[in-house]
């Protein structure tokens, strides 16, 4: 067991980390996206939600967020205002609540709340619910009672700004889809269960639960379990959400904020794909803020020159980006390949990546790792900065 205790102490060398060690994995041929270029299997048992195909009780499963979690969160990345919905799905009983109904909403964009009655309810989609990128922001309020479920069958939503077909490119505007800023989506007080799709090791797979092409997106007080995409792939991930962002100066200026959420967070609701267990991206930065993240399982083999198996809670991989963990709790994940807690390759080298305020531990070491950093492996401007976290 190896623990970094540091008082806002910046880790100076990626060789010494938090005790330094051997390992023979991570300096052996990582591909140019950062992945082990060796083949072989590896278990992809244990850790993640299981494979029987049993949906778990949403009602069942741990709340949002890290409580002990005491980071402060930026104005722009706390909840949106929801007290003035543009549409309110249901009429007041769960059986109003349809997948057509919150589809349809989506569709339409504004303020999106429920009424389903007293009690929590679940939607069970049909059909993948599509932000048009003609519209103005989004906000998806649940209000702590609501589960979006996929049904093992189909994702659950899905965001394109590069996507002509989502009522044209965003904002009408010509030029490069991946620079717009817009369409905008905020998913607050919402649980996201057993989104699945399996497209295959394309650019649109990946995202279970949650699929997102440029603009800018937000996830706050949210719950994803039992989430799933291709189970192999060397590029295809994100079990709960998969971003991927291009900007030509990099995301950094534009991060995706994740804030009070939980991925998996108890065994059999842990999230699964080829690479990040729970979240995928390329390009993408990320601000993840007093979150918990367990049980979720990067389930490929053969790392980037395969067919996956890197970081089995976040992969990120991209050039100019910038990944925040704060207040947050990674723990119980698996990686048959890299980095089973954090999978982070920038490929030319200007990434950073920060851990503050936060507990990594039990996320035993696949094939590779970055020594002295147990469950990460980077390569990025420089070793990880780790601030006030134990990782063990």
């Amino acid at each position: 067991m190896r623990t970094c205790a540091l008082s806002l102490v910046v880790v100076a060398l990626a060789s010494q980390g938090c005790s330094g060690g051997d390992d023979p994995g991570s300096s052996s041929g990582a591909s140019s996206s950062g992945g082990s270029s060796s083949g072989g299997g590896g278990s992809s048992s244990g850790g993640g939600g299981s494979s029987s195909g049993v949906i778990p009780n949403p009602d069942d499963g741990p709340p949002a967020g890290n409580p002990a979690g005491k980071c402060p969160v930026p104005a722009e990345a706390q909840a949106e205002d929801s007290s003035k919905p543009t549409t309110v799905v249901g009429t007041g009983t769960p059986e109003s609540c349809t997948s057509a109904a919150f589809v349809a909403a989506v569709a339409k964009g504004g303020v999106i709340t429920f009424d389903c009655g007293p009690s929590p309810a679940t939607i069970t989609l049909t059909e993948t619910a599509k932000v048009h990128n003609d519209t103005g922001p989004v906000v998806i309020d649940g209000k702590g009672k609501i589960t979006l479920s996929g049904g093992g069958k189909v994702r659950i939503l899905t965001m394109n700004a590069c996507d002509p077909k989502n009522g044209g490119y965003a904002s009408g505007v010509p030029g490069n889809c991946n620079e717009q800023v817009t369409p905008k989506l905020t998913v607050q007080n919402l649980t996201f269960l057993a989104g699945d799709v399996r497209l295959g090791n394309v650019e649109e797979g990946g995202g279970g639960a949650m699929y997102v092409r440029g603009g800018r997106t937000k996830i706050v007080n949210a719950r994803f379990f039992k989430n799933a995409c291709d189970p192999a792939g060397s590029d295809v991930g994100g079990g709960a959400v998969r971003v991927l962002d291009f900007p030509q100066a990099g995301s950094v200026a534009r991060p995706v904020y994740v804030v009070g959420s939980t991925f998996g967070g108890k065994d059999g609701y842990g999230n699964t794909c080829a690479n990040g267990g729970a979240l995928s991206s390329i390009g993408a930065s990320w601000s993840i803020y007093n979150s918990v993240f367990s049980h979720n399982t990067a389930t490929g083999t053969g790392a980037n020159a395969g067919d996956g198996g890197n970081g089995g809670a976040i992969y990120n991989d991209g050039n100019t980006m910038a990944h925040l963990t704060c207040g947050t709790v990674i723990e119980d994940n698996r990686a048959n390949e890299g980095g089973s807690a954090i999978f982070f390759v920038s490929n030319n080298r200007t990434g950073t990546i920060t851990l503050r305020d936060s507990t990594l531990r039990r996320n035993p070491r696949g094939k590779f790792e970055t020594p002295g950093f147990p469950g990460l492996y980077v390569l990025a401007k420089g070793p990880p900065t780790v601030e006030n976290s134990t990782l063990e």
